[in-house]
């Protein structure tokens, strides 16, 4: 196992951005299921006797300007979905399906007018499958992911079931100047709650999301940047040839992963939320009356 070189902490030059987030705010937990995996999978130096359930599904960011879920998880139309994957993609990818995200905010009570949007960290099949149980919500996304969605350059998604489907796309702007190291971003609301940069990699137009609470807890939701928390932890980066099929640009991803470890360095409880690993996920919040088999909290 190759680590990758330990970083610099952020430099006190670069100043931790505010936030004021709003008192009725809050983030939480969406699973709709899972993919089954190894740990030898997800990143380099990985057992390949060590079950890694990968985490599908969506974060709910309660905001009183609107609320936004960041990724929609399997939604209820996945089976015909998969069936338009490749079949070596159907042979080697084994999931369970728990609830999909619509019906968990039904079954929750949750009033959708209260929900402005989906956020996507990317636009792979695994974080877009739910979008359409929401018709008609926008789809705030990366302006390169969205080109990328069309072109042959990007892999992983449902094309054929989605070619005609009416995307209701919202490009980010990234209007804004440098945050934590990264070079622009984009607040969503204005008042540093929500605040998405570009971490290109993974696919062409990757972002992360942070989040800060109003207890001032400060979240990073990652994406695909690494699929569990050692690829960070243990500064690894997926196993080469999964990396050499799975990631856009890898090294781009490389870069990307090293900086979040800088940021981490300087701010040690910001909480790192891969999407695909279940423990982050499961210090979030959770909806009201919502029957799923629940997260799992794995060894490490």
């Amino acid at each position: 196992m190759k680590q990758l070189p330990e970083p610099s902490p952020l430099p006190e030059s670069i100043p931790i951005p505010k936030a004021d987030p709003p008192a009725e705010m809050d983030l939480v937990a969406v699973p709709t299921g899972v993919n089954h995996r190894t740990a030898a999978y997800a990143y380099a130096g990985g057992s390949v006797f060590d079950r890694r359930d990968f985490y599908i599904g969506a974060a709910l960011i309660e905001h009183p300007r609107g609320d936004l879920l960041v990724d929609s998880g399997f939604g209820r139309d996945i089976a015909k979905q998969m069936a338009t994957m490749p079949r070596l993609f159907r042979k080697l990818t084994k999931y369970d399906v728990w609830k999909p995200a619509v019906a968990q905010l039904e079954a929750a009570g949750y009033d959708f007018s209260r929900l402005s949007g989906i956020l996507l960290t990317h636009a792979h099949w695994d974080h877009m499958s739910g979008i359409p149980d929401f018709p008609d919500l926008p789809v705030l996304i990366s302006r390169r992911d969205r080109a990328a969605f069309y072109s042959r350059e990007m892999f992983g998604n449902f094309r054929g079931f989605f070619q005609e489907f009416p995307f209701n796309w919202q490009d980010l702007s990234f209007a804004g100047g440098p945050y934590l190291g990264f070079p622009r971003h984009h607040d969503v609301y204005g008042d540093g709650s929500i605040v998405c940069v570009q971490a290109p990699g993974h696919t062409p137009g990757s972002i992360i999301v942070f989040v800060t609470l109003p207890n001032q807890v400060r979240y990073a939701l990652v994406g695909d940047l690494v699929w569990q928390r050692e690829g960070l932890t243990r500064r690894v980066q997926r196993p080469f040839p999964i990396r050499r099929l799975g990631d856009f640009d890898a090294e781009g991803n490389r870069q990307n992963i090293l900086r979040m470890i800088s940021i981490m360095q300087r701010i040690p409880d910001l909480i790192v939320v891969p999407a695909h690993d279940q423990r982050a996920f499961a210090e979030m919040s959770q909806l009201p009356n919502v029957t799923t088999k629940g997260l799992i909290l794995s060894t490490e």
